[in-house]
């Protein structure tokens, strides 16, 4: 058992007690895993291969009791069944337990669960992967055309350093949380730096301000320790007796714990950090892996468009014709007409492994038709699927051919099986963003 120790040993009344039992309960239950994304996410798993994608989704698993993302429905399932507790434990022989300790061991639970989630977070900002710089598609995207929540994404993904920076003191927080002594330092920065990130999503219309008030709400927890004697000492200049509080540990604990923290720190700070580092270099979770056309990658004039062999001339109105297409260095062309698109909005952040669900590229997007395809070099086939969720099993099969480095000619059928034959050709297209600020630039 753990020994407490106190040079003025707090009394709780009936009132604290009651109090207490439910909010340990709440906080106990948020912390737990129980999500319906569980066995999903760890039997989901290459254990002798782990991802860091599989290590970031369990930093974010928290009481979810509906599918999707996070939702403020599963916090009022989880503050029902804390009252329900809470009832039994006050009529049950537990209800005089030693709440010091119990306090000090919920202190515990939530600092590290804190500091893993923050964690999970920070190294995929701190190795810019969050928000990636925009892809070509992405750049050829009239501004109107993106949800407020893309353009958010995309300002941060132009400069990586600020990004990373952001993750540094998302790091640097969740390290202090490991520590007792710096513990209250972590939850104040976490506070000030996730309500930023809470009030950005609900002003950017994103879908990780359920998942940032969580984090908050532990920080919360975890500051209000020492909150009276901050407001006392800075808002009130009072004198004020630092905390002295000091766990001791029997000799059959106090192993235990070590090796417990050890294991901690090093599979969700070193560990998780080494898969990070080589995922930023070797598999970017935002763009798909596969590589594209060989060479091809570039937006493209469609100078010339027959659908059934009959010829369209250019017309900004037409929903049929093809106003350009731009090939990426991964396996996906997008293509812009007049067709209007049903714009996929999930927006919260998923680490997906399979090309095919890696949607970055057109999540909060309009104005373009995103598509997927698989190469056949030898037989020179290109077989296109719309990667929006509004469009699934649409398909398109192209025989391609380059009668030079800057042309590119299809010739195949569209998702409604007319006969399409496309003469592509390269736009020589530089873009600032990619140049040096430093001195002038000439386009």
């Amino acid at each position: 058992m753990t020994q407490m120790h106190n040079t003025s040993a707090e009394q709780w009344t009936a009132r604290e007690k009651l109090i207490f039992r439910f909010f340990f309960l709440f906080f106990i239950i948020q912390a737990l895993p129980l999500s319906v994304d569980f066995f999903k996410i760890v039997f989901g798993f290459k254990w002798l291969y782990m991802s860091y994608g599989n290590i970031f989704d369990l930093t974010r698993l928290s009481a979810k009791f509906v599918p999707g993302a996070e939702r403020l429905i599963n916090w009022l399932i989880v503050g029902a069944i804390s009252l329900i507790g809470t009832a039994f434990w006050s009529r049950s022989q537990y209800k005089e337990a030693n709440y010091n300790e119990l306090y000090y061991w919920l202190r515990v639970g939530v600092r590290y669960r804190l500091a893993i989630g923050i964690i999970g977070y920070g190294f995929i900002k701190f190795f810019p992967m969050q928000a990636p710089f925009p892809s070509i598609s992405n750049l050829n995207t009239s501004y109107g055309d993106f949800t407020t929540w893309k353009l958010f994404s995309m300002s941060l993904g132009i400069v990586p350093g600020y990004e990373a920076f952001l993750g540094g003191v998302e790091i640097l927080a969740g390290l202090l949380l490991f520590f007792r002594k710096t513990a209250t330092m972590g939850a104040i920065i976490i506070l000030v730096f996730t309500g930023n990130v809470f009030i950005s999503n609900l002003a950017y219309e994103g879908g990780e301000y359920v998942y940032a008030l969580y984090l908050i709400s532990f920080a919360l927890f975890v500051l209000w320790f020492d909150a009276i004697r901050i407001y006392n000492l800075i808002a009130l200049e009072r004198p004020t007796k630092p905390n002295v509080f000091k766990p001791y540990f029997t000799t059959k604990i106090k192993p235990i714990r070590t090796a417990v923290k050890g294991f901690i720190i090093f599979f969700f700070v070193f560990f998780y950090g080494f898969k990070t580092y080589s995922g930023s270099h070797h598999d970017p979770y935002q763009f798909p892996k596969t590589k594209g056309l060989p060479e091809a990658a570039g937006i493209y004039n469609v100078t010339e468009f027959k659908i059934n062999n009959k010829v369209l001339p250019y017309h900004p109105a037409d929903p049929l014709r093809w106003k350009d297409v731009v090939f990426e260095n991964w396996a996906t062309m997008s293509m812009r007409s007049n067709r209007p698109v049903l714009i996929d909005s999930l927006n919260y952040e998923r680490i997906f492994t399979n090309d095919k669900e890696r949607n970055y590229e057109l999540a909060g997007s309009g104005g373009r038709h995103y598509y997927a395809y698989q190469l056949d070099t030898i037989n020179h086939v290109l077989s296109l699927e719309n990667k929006n969720s509004h469009y699934k099993g649409e398909h398109l099969k192209f025989k391609y051919s380059r009668p030079d480095t800057a042309t590119i000619v299809l010739n195949g059928t569209n998702e409604n099986d007319d006969s399409l034959y496309v003469v592509l050709n390269r736009i020589d297209k530089k873009y600032p963003l990619k140049m040096s600020r430093r001195k002038a630039l000439k386009l």
